[in-house]
């Protein structure tokens, strides 16, 4: 394809099925120069329409080629081997069954491109030459049964994929200027609004304006429970509406979709090569030549020097060839990975490439962000002890934090609401907010402060110290207000930890992960307490963004991998800088998407010791499939000693070996969260 008029470059996702062109071509064109493959080329945006080729189509040569093996089989048993006919129904299922297989096989020889379809022409063209018809029909015969085999386990992994851009439907129902329409999705324009009825699919993402519902929202985050559904929340492309009727606003077009992204950014991650794949490919470049060597020195060395027949000894030449070709090494690694990432996608696990699902398998140490990761990411207001009038204080604390951006401020807005105190009135002037400390502002003409105890000198935290740390010590986050002259009034808020956390923490120090972090801003008490109810030891507390990346820096640099677990926004120096950057609650979070290595679609811990496992069990393969390949390969080669090699048993060692390889991959299919 890349030497067709007006094509600049040609690229193939193999994981994906996928190829882009570069320059200007036509359709009919690409497919003229896939003919020989018998490639279908389907326009990305009529991807849907996709239809497999039909039972002929697909395996026509491949019977043509068997009956007449067949018919020569005949032939040969009723006129004998070398006759006219039996060497044409051979020749003939030769040149049917490998039509593709030479033509590239020869194109590659000529450009000195050693791979496996140069090594099996050259073998069927020499068994032709020796007049070992038979094998050679054979040997083509068994070589698309493997290429047929083979194709059919790559789909399925491929299907992952696949059915994922089915998810989301091509139509929407919207209503625009008071009239209901159904568009296909590429139609729909933001801000139309969505009618979605229960039981249908949400066609694409939307923020919902009227109505509440329970969603469905397994395909983006592989979360089984549905989600409750109301005015102003989230809703995705492709997600069931079970129960009430919703009426959507349209935010995103159907190309940028949530699933849109996901399924772009999987196929991206399908098409990269992992390190082992990348060392694979190395090793093949150096190994095939070395067969070809080893081939021709078993054809030519014993008959030159003992005396061997001719015959005999290229017979066995061209077996080593066909033993030789590296298929199932190759095809070891991209299987595991297409299969893993795409089986990680369906859980709701967002894996960039093969590079970071081999990292994560090799993560010794892990470190968290505490708010938002290890805990719920929204506190409350525990405790209020008053040192002043209550209404009054409370008023003007709550005044004060409402205009502040601060993840506490709204803690002390709802529990202000919750006791009746109106504040939205209150006049401020001078408000400023102290990084790191606090806020204040005049109100009546008297300036309020609100915010940690370092905010205030130690001679007015005095009376009230005791009380600061009996609060800290149950890992509560404190505020205080009040004024120059005196405290009025301390707070305590909390971030519950997540119920999940610590089974979380348990099960991944079972996969081997000896050493577990938390990273956080937090005060250091607080901190301690939260890490003691979830397990974790080591809790590096007030940190700044720069001291978490060099905490993470650190770890790396004592040799240990470490991944760093956090929100994918303010934790992104360390995310970046980890050997894997993990985000959570990637659904509707873009900056999320873009930045980590791996993405948690759903806000869900529980999918962490999955992907570990799933990680791990992906190396693990790998390792099994690429011994598996070198180990059946060594045995037929060993087989040329007593001269027992030969073209069926070549092909038989390699067609197996490419097959379980390819089926040890897709196991991986059955690894499912716990």
């Amino acid at each position: 394809m890349r030497h067709l008029e007006g094509v600049t470059e040609a690229e193939v996702n193999f994981g994906a099925s996928k190829l882009t062109v570069y320059g200007e071509t036509s359709r009919k064109e690409l497919e003229k120069a896939g003919a020989f493959e018998n490639l279908s080329v389907i326009p990305e945006n009529e991807s849907s329409s996709f239809s497999t080729p039909s039972f002929q189509k697909r395996y026509l040569s491949l019977i043509l080629s068997l009956s007449l093996l067949i018919i020569g089989i005949v032939f040969d048993f009723v006129y004998g081997g070398n006759a006219t006919y039996t060497i044409a129904a051979y020749a003939s299922s030769i040149l049917i069954g490998g039509w593709a297989l030479f033509r590239t096989g020869i194109t590659n020889l000529v450009h000195l491109v050693f791979d496996m379809k140069t090594l099996m022409s050259v073998a069927v063209i020499g068994a032709a030459i020796i007049g070992e018809w038979r094998e050679g029909a054979v040997v083509v015969l068994l070589f698309a049964i493997s290429e047929k085999l083979e194709t059919f386990s790559l789909e399925k992994a491929r299907r992952s994929i696949r059915s994922l851009m089915e998810i989301a439907p091509d139509n929407v129902t919207i209503r625009r200027g008071g009239t209901e329409l159904s568009l296909a999705v590429e139609e729909a324009v933001i801000g139309d609004i969505q009618l979605v009825k229960p039981g249908e699919k949400i066609a694409l993402d939307g923020r919902v304006l009227s109505g509440a519902s329970t969603v469905n929202q397994a395909p983006i985050t592989g979360e089984s429970i549905p989600a409750e559904k109301q005015t102003g929340d989230e809703v995705f492309a492709g997600t069931l509406n079970e129960e009430g009727y919703l009426e959507v606003e349209i935010t995103k077009h159907a190309k940028d979709t949530t699933l849109a992204k996901i399924i772009h950014l999987v196929e991206e991650a399908q098409g990269q090569r992992a390190p082992s794949q990348a060392f694979i490919d190395r090793f093949a470049a150096y190994y095939t030549p070395c067969i070809i060597a080893l081939a021709a020195i078993v054809a030519a060395l014993p008959p030159l020097l003992f005396g061997g027949m001719w015959s005999t000894w290229i017979y066995q030449g061209l077996a080593v060839l066909v033993v030789g070709c590296p298929c199932a090494l190759v095809i070891s690694t991209p299987v595991a990975v297409v299969t893993a990432i795409g089986n990680a996608a369906r859980q709701g696990v967002l894996i960039k490439g093969g590079i970071y699902l081999e990292e994560m398998g090799r993560i010794e140490a892990m470190a968290f962000d505490k708010t938002g990761t290890l805990t719920m990411g929204a506190p409350v207001i525990t405790d209020m002890f008053f040192y002043s009038e209550k209404d009054k204080t409370m008023r003007n604390l709550a005044a004060l934090e409402y205009h502040s951006q601060h993840p506490l401020a709204s803690a002390v807005i709802t529990k202000a609401r919750e006791a009746g105190v109106v504040f939205e009135n209150v006049q401020i002037t001078n408000f400023q907010s102290v990084t790191g400390k606090g806020i204040q502002g005049v109100i009546h003409g008297e300036t309020i402060y609100a915010g940690k105890p370092s905010f205030f000198s130690r001679e007015l935290l005095s009376p009230v110290q005791e009380k600061i740390t009996s609060l800290q010590e149950e890992g509560k986050t404190v505020i205080i207000t009040g004024t120059t002259a005196k405290i009025t009034a301390v707070a305590a808020a909390a971030d519950s930890w997540r119920p999940e956390s610590k089974n979380v923490l348990s099960r991944l120090k079972t996969t081997g992960i000896d050493e577990l972090i938390m990273l956080t801003g937090d005060h250091r008490r607080t901190a301690e307490a939260i890490g003691k109810e979830v397990g974790i030891r080591n809790v590096q507390a007030e940190l700044l963004p720069e001291e978490k990346l060099s905490y993470i820096q650190k770890l790396t640099k004592n040799n240990k991998k470490a991944a760093m677990v956090g929100d994918g926004v303010n934790d992104a120096p360390a995310l970046a800088n980890a050997a894997v950057g993990i985000a959570m609650g990637g659904a509707g979070t873009d900056t999320a998407l873009e930045t980590a290595d791996i993405t948690l679609m759903a806000d869900d811990l529980e999918k962490l010791p999955y992907t570990v496992n799933l990680s791990r069990k992906t190396l693990n393969i790998i390792k099994q499939n690429i011994v598996f390949a070198l180990g059946v390969k060594a045995a037929a080669l060993l087989l040329v000693i007593p001269g027992w090699l030969t073209l069926w048993i070549a092909i038989f060692a390699d067609m197996g070996a490419t097959l379980l390889v390819t089926l040890n991959a897709l196991r991986l299919l059955k690894t499912k969260t716990e």
